[in-house]
C-alpha cells in the first residue's frame, strides 16, 4: 500500500489535562482512517519545533505513540515523519519498526532522516557532529536496517556501526516500506534512490519542479527507473468549512510566530506561506493541485497544526483532498 495521503500530527497542544492528550490523538487517527487517509504520521522529536512551538510543549516519543495508536486502529498504515536516526542504534530501530509492524499487523512504515534539531542532541546528550557526519550514519544505517527488515542477517563495520550477524525476528513481510524524508538534492535523494520506496520532499512549493529533477538525476546515477520511487509533499493545511474562519487561524498562527501578515512586505509573506495552504475546501483543493499536484508529485502529506483536534476537520480535509489523489 502507498502513501498518497497522509495525516501528520504535528503536535499535541490541545488544551485540558495530559490525560485527555492520548484520546485526542486516538480520535484523529481513528478519524483520518474513515476519512481515506492511508497514513498517520506522528514526529520523532523530543520537544516541540521551532516555528511550531517552545521547545517544552507537549511531544510524545513517536514509536511508544504509534503502537498504541495500532491498537486503536485497523486499516491506516502508520510512521515517524520521520525518525531521527542519530536517537537509535540502527538494529535497535530495525527491531523497533519491525515490532511496530508485528503490532500493527503489517502496516508499519520506516520513515527516516539524517536528523538535524541540535537543542534536543545536545539537551539528551546525543552527539549532534556535522552535517557530513550525520548523512554518513544515515548511510550506515540504512545499509544495516534495509536487510534486516527483509530477513536478511547483516555483517557490517563501518566508521559508526557494527553489527555481526543481526537478527530480526519475527517479522510479518519482507517488504515493510522505507520512507526517506527531506530536501536534500545531493545526499537526501541520492540515498532514496539506493534504499526507499517513498521520498517525502520537503521543500517550499515553488522549489518542487526543481526537486523532482534532482531527484531525477539520482535514480539516474544508481540505474532506477524513477517511477518505482513514490514521492509526496508535506503541507501545513489550514481548512474550515469557512474560508474566512481558517484564514483568520492562519493569520493567528503567523501572529503568534511573531509575524503580522497584514502589513509584512509580500516576500516576507510569500516566504512564510511557502508551505501553508489556506481556505474553504475548494480553496485548498485548487491551491494543493496548482502548486504541488500538478508539478508531479504523487500525493499529499498534510498537518492540520491549527485546529486538526477539532472534531470533523481531519474528516473534511480527507474528502476534499482525497479525489485529489485517487484515494
Amino acid at each position: 500500500m502507498s502513501t498518497r495521503l497522509g495525516y501528520q500530527m504535528p503536535n499535541f497542544s490541545y488544551g485540558g489535562s495530559v490525560k485527555d492528550l492520548f484520546p485526542t490523538v486516538i480520535a484523529q487517527a481513528r478519524e483520518a482512517e474513515a476519512a481515506g487517509f492511508d497514513t498517520a504520521f506522528v514526529m520523532d522529536h523530543f520537544y516541540q519545533l521551532p516555528g511550531i512551538g517552545n521547545p517544552d510543549a507537549p511531544m510524545l516519543e513517536a514509536y511508544s505513540a504509534l503502537s498504541a495508536l495500532a491498537t486503536a486502529t485497523e486499516t491506516i498504515q502508520l510512521s515517524a515523519l520521520v525518525t531521527g536516526n542519530t536517537y537509535r542504534n540502527p538494529p535497535t530501530l530495525a527491531k523497533t519498526v519491525t515490532t511496530l509492524d508485528v503490532v500493527s499487523q503489517g502496516r508499519a512504515i520506516l520513515g527516516i532522516g539524517a536528523g538535524w534539531f541540535e537543542l534536543e542532541h545536545n539537551s539528551f546528550g546525543y552527539e549532534f557532529g556535522t552535517f557530513t557526519e550525520r548523512f554518513q550514519k544515515l548511510e550506515e544505517s540504512l545499509t544495516i536496517i534495509e536487510p534486516m527488515l527483509r530477513g536478511q542477517r547483516p555483517t557490517f563495520t563501518g566508521k559508526w556501526y557494527h553489527v555481526e550477524d543481526a537478527i530480526n525476528e519475527p517479522r510479518v513481510r519482507d517488504d515493510l516500506p522505507i520512507l526517506l524524508g527531506g530536501g536534500g538534492e545531493k545526499k537526501t535523494f541520492g540515498l532514496a534512490a539506493r534504499f526507499a520506496n517513498h521520498l517525502n520532499i520537503i521543500a517550499n512549493t515553488s522549489e518542487i519542479p526543481t526537486k523532482l529533477d534532482a531527484l531525477a538525476a539520482r535514480c539516474d546515477e544508481v540505474g532506477r527507473d524513477r517511477d518505482t520511487l513514490e514521492t509526496s509533499f508535506l503541507a501545513f493545511v489550514i481548512i474550515d468549512e469557512d474560508g474566512d474562519k481558517a484564514r483568520a487561524h492562519q493569520r493567528t498562527f503567523l501572529a503568534e510566530r511573531g509575524l503580522d501578515i497584514t502589513t509584512a512586505p509580500d516576500d516576507v509573506v510569500a516566504q512564510a506561506t511557502a508551505r501553508q495552504f489556506a481556505g474553504n475546501p475548494d480553496d485548498v483543493a485548487e491551491q494543493i493541485q496548482t502548486r504541488v499536484l500538478d508539478h508531479g508529485i504523487d500525493g499529499i502529506v498534510i498537518n492540520l497544526v491549527t485546529n486538526g483536534d477539532e472534531p470533523g476537520i481531519v474528516d473534511l480535509a480527507g474528502r476534499t483532498l482525497g479525489p485529489l489523489v485517487g484515494r
